[in-house]
């Protein structure tokens, strides 16, 4: 489950992650009410989240190590920057804040949307997940709470390190279908 800014939520300050409210939507991404985050996770309520791939000048991946104090995947890597989409608010609106609170940075581009799918664990866990590409010039500076280690890594070292690493599974899923997507243009 995307997680970004654990800490609070992005319209309600002083609250706690699990406070923060969210659509809930049904298997067509339509929306049919609203539910705090925690709810929504503890009930398996399918809701919203974005994923973006963050490239450097060079064209390498921002990859990182999630934190042991995480909500959901602690310690886990991620290819992806993103969270989930608060109530009301827009996929593509979603995607750069999520973008520049995770990396740490303002002033990114607007992050180009790719495609979207519906994840599901199989195991009662399912949201839409949009997946965006953003080029990030500027130095990253993760937030601490969230991020244990980073690096920009070449598309080829990451292939390399998905069986050596433990991912987070709506990440690779998402990575997965990125590179069919990418191959089919």
């Amino acid at each position: 489950m995307r997680a970004g800014g654990e800490g609070l939520s992005a319209g309600g300050e002083g609250l706690s992650a699990a406070d923060e409210i969210l659509d809930i939507v049904d298997e067509n991404d339509r929306l049919i009410g609203q539910s705090p985050r925690g709810e929504a996770y503890a009930r398996g309520l399918r809701h919203r989240c974005v994923f973006i791939q963050a490239r450097d000048a060079e064209g390498r991946i921002f990859v990182h190590r999630r934190t042991p104090i995480k909500l959901v995947f602690p310690s886990l890597y991620d290819m992806f920057v993103g969270g989930v989409v608060g109530a009301g608010e827009a996929y593509d609106t979603a995607a750069l804040r999520e973008a520049e609170e995770e990396l740490g940075v303002t002033g990114l581009p607007l992050p180009r949307y790719l495609f979207k799918f519906l994840y599901d664990d199989g195991a009662g866990q399912t949201w839409w997940s949009a997946v965006y590409e953003v080029r990030c010039d500027l130095p990253v500076q993760p937030q601490a709470e969230e991020v244990a280690w980073h690096d920009f890594l070449p598309e080829d070292e990451v292939r390399r390190r998905l069986s050596d690493w433990e991912w987070v599974p709506d990440g690779l899923a998402a990575y997965e279908r990125l590179r069919a997507f990418r191959s089919k243009g």
